[in-house]
């Protein structure tokens, strides 16, 4: 079982995974963050290992240009799980997507799973 983690932290350097739009410093956040083997699920995309992750966020950044995420409140955890509300908007305004993840935390400290949820979604996407 992991134990003291600091699943505030954790949490942040994830989002900063979603936020790092240089592909070569994206990468190395991505092989820190999450195990070789992760998978990352939510309802538009299934993606396991780093490579699948990286491009996921990659995409991601793609079609969201210029939008920010940012935790959405305290992050909740224990044991090895870890769960919170993330947005995504323009810096300083109104979340246009609003999500949820639970991750799950490996023995050493790294993500191996991330379900995520979407709360509010543009019209289209």
């Amino acid at each position: 079982m992991t134990t003291n983690i600091d699943f505030t932290a954790l949490a942040e350097r994830y989002i900063a995974t979603w936020n790092e739009a240089d592909p070569a410093a994206r990468r190395k956040l991505v092989e820190a963050v999450y195990t070789a083997d992760a998978v990352y699920v939510d309802p538009l995309v299934v993606a396991e290992g780093h490579d699948a992750i990286d491009a996921t966020l990659g995409a991601v950044q793609g079609q969201f240009a210029g939008l920010v995420f940012t935790l959405g409140g305290p992050v909740d955890g224990h044991h090895d799980l870890a769960r919170f509300t993330w947005n995504l908007g323009p810096a300083g305004e109104e979340a246009i997507v609003v999500g949820f993840d639970v991750i799950q935390i490996a023995e050493d400290g790294r993500i191996a799973r991330v379900s995520g949820f979407l709360d509010k979604v543009p019209a289209g996407l």
